[in-house]
């Protein structure tokens, strides 16, 4: 077997997977190193909810067939409330997605290694020139890439990641059948994403329902296991513990049924990355805190990180250039331009968000009734003028609370 490529990526999620088709497509020999094995892969606990939009189909040529259902509206709830927009989106089979950027990405050209754990980088003159696996298998590469998530054993080796326990972000999610998804008094779910905020459901976090086709739906919870949950959690309560009691109280599963089988878990770190690349290495996808803030969307950002990775590989080994670190530089200005721009003010955002009490999430609701598209898709990105017109005096204390965390935090610093 050979074991020198111009490129060596560990992980075959989303990202490593559209980094080696985009590498391939422009003539780099790539090998993908993939922790489970080739009949098992991706097991079950598949770790995405599988929501996103036609525009990153679109963008990377993803076909329909790995599509459970497309959706028209994105739904907001709050405890008492709901807000919806029309909003294209696409809810995922998210294995056969995962297959397909295999399949695809071999057809180009790359190989794949599965049942391949990958454990330390190979160094040389202080910097990366291999990785090992499986013990004492080696492959080496004139660049090294990291996509396997939060584990990160090559970016956490070099110090490229400081993932923080307080940022960590949990979740659950089954598939049922059977559910009541246009039940009066709630919002019609059909062919809809639903997200809900409400701290008995998901302290510090949020919820969904994601329509999946007739009476199916993805049905799932997540939080950050910080102070934003600590603030409402119940003692002992566990993540499946909060995704049991939403199914017993929300009569829109009365009658629904687990589907065998269709049980998912994830986690991901919601923070601002500090580096994501040194010497012949580039850390991207969920290796660095890469899913968006505000909304927990993470496929479209993987796959967008997978491509400027993929951009700043090319620019220098096409001209005969040293990867250095200053040389991939060009990565980083990439993902703060393309992939995440506004990260700090989203963020911040965020943690506000889920700080408020769920007497204000119903506030939230009318808020998003009174303002225009505009402003609110403003806001979304991170514009200071769309986020304050959010605000109202009575939300003084809950904004001084915030400031006074932040500078605890050093954020405003």
């Amino acid at each position: 077997m050979n074991n020198r490529y111009d490129v060596v990526i560990a992980g075959a999620g989303p990202a490593g997977g559209q980094c080696a088709r985009d590498l391939v497509a422009r003539g780099y020999d790539v090998v993908v190193l993939e922790t489970e094995s080739e009949d098992e892969f991706p097991r079950q606990s598949n770790k995405s909810t599988a929501g996103t939009f036609p525009s990153m189909m679109a963008s990377f040529g993803i076909p329909d067939d790995v599509v459970m259902q497309y959706t028209n509206n994105v739904v907001l709830e709050s405890p008492t409330d709901h807000y919806v927009q029309e909003q294209p989106g696409a809810v995922l089979e998210f294995a056969d997605f995962k297959r397909y950027l295999v399949e695809d990405g071999r057809d180009g050209g790359a190989e794949y290694l599965f049942d391949a754990r990958v454990t330390a980088p190979i160094m040389e003159n202080g910097e990366i020139v291999g990785v090992r696996y499986n013990g004492d298998e080696e492959v080496y590469g004139d660049v090294v890439i990291d996509a396997t998530g939060p584990s990160a054993p090559l970016a956490k080796k070099l110090d490229v990641v400081d993932l923080k326990r307080e940022n960590h972000a949990i979740g659950i999610e089954y598939e049922f059948e059977g559910i009541d998804i246009d039940r009066p008094g709630f919002a019609d779910l059909s062919d809809a994403m639903m997200l809900r905020l409400d701290h008995e459901i998901a302290p510090g976090g949020y919820s969904w329902i994601f329509h999946t086709g007739e009476d199916s739906a993805k049905v799932g919870l997540c939080y950050i296991q910080n102070e934003h949950h600590s603030r409402y959690a119940k003692d002992g309560h566990t993540v499946d513990d909060y995704l049991e009691h939403w199914l017993e109280t929300d009569p829109r599963f009365a009658n629904a049924t687990r589907l065998e089988g269709k049980q998912h878990r994830g986690s991901a770190h919601i923070q601002l990355p500090e580096r994501m690349h040194t010497d012949r290495f580039l850390a991207i996808g969920d290796t660095v805190p890469t899913v968006d803030p505000l909304w927990g969307e993470g496929i479209n950002k993987c796959m967008q990180s997978g491509r400027v990775a993929a951009v700043a590989v090319d620019s220098c080994l096409k001209h005969g250039l040293e990867p250095t670190a200053e040389n991939l530089e060009v990565y980083d200005t990439l993902w703060h331009r393309d992939v995440a721009p506004n990260q700090r003010k989203r963020l911040l955002m965020t943690q506000l968000l889920y700080l408020a009490p769920n007497e204000r999430y119903d506030q939230f609701m009318a808020d998003l009734h009174r303002l225009d598209e505009e402003t609110l898709a403003a806001a979304n990105n991170g514009n200071i003028l769309a986020l304050a017109k959010l605000f109202d005096i009575d939300d003084a204390p809950l904004l001084a609370r915030f400031a006074k965390q932040q500078l605890k935090l050093g954020q405003f610093l």
